[in-house]
């Protein structure tokens, strides 16, 4: 995937706060989903459709990578 859309991104984000709900009182993300927020919150701020993995810090390259492995069937 060259780039990856904004919609896709959602669905990653979702898919671990489905994983993970929030938790404490002030109800933060798990890790994963709170990495990958950063660069979906920038991409609504510049008003962007979707950005290229090569983009992604580690943390949320590694949230993004292991959320396509579901989506694609793999379970490892």
């Amino acid at each position: 995937m060259a780039v990856i859309p904004i919609h896709e991104l959602e669905a990653a984000i979702n898919y671990w706060r489905g994983r993970s709900p929030s938790s404490g009182d002030e109800l933060s993300l798990c890790k994963e989903a709170s990495a990958l927020s950063r660069p979906y919150a920038l991409l609504i701020v510049q008003r962007q459709s979707g950005l290229p993995p090569e983009q992604l810090d580690d943390e949320a390259r590694a949230a993004w990578e292991a959320y396509e492995r579901f989506r694609n069937g793999s379970r490892d």
